[in-house]
């Protein structure tokens, strides 16, 4: 099992970046497939991005792609979100998440964290 706490969030002009940062808990992290998702108010989550156990392939959202980029640290036990160019439909929620599969552009995990707001102005 794992435990995931993400870190980050907060309010930022259209145009302004943030680094959203997940920490996870255990050993078995490298196992692990992370992912980062967003929830807007009223509306379903959806999946932003993921990054495999290696953190040699990654997979993107079509209304993030060229903006966001998800990384890892495997010694640190730590996924990145740098969001840049950030827009106000990227509002929402976000919530990290660990997968022992490899699941791109669904919206399944094993397990996931409490989330972090990101508000962007216009």
């Amino acid at each position: 099992q794992v435990q995931l706490v993400e870190s980050g969030g907060g309010l930022v002009q259209a145009g302004g970046s943030l680094r959203l940062s997940c920490a996870a808990s255990g050993r078995t992290f490298s196992s692990y497939v992370m992912g980062w998702f967003r929830q807007a108010p009223g509306k379903e989550r959806e999946f932003v991005a993921i990054i495999n156990w290696s953190g040699s392939r990654t997979y993107y959202a079509d209304s993030v792609k060229g903006r966001f980029t998800i990384s890892r640290d495997n010694a640190k036990n730590m996924v990145y979100l740098q969001m840049n160019s950030l827009k106000p439909e990227d509002t929402a929620v976000y919530y990290c998440a660990a997968d022992t599969r490899l699941r791109p552009y669904t919206v399944q995990a094993d397990y996931w964290g409490q989330g972090t707001q990101v508000t962007v102005s216009s």
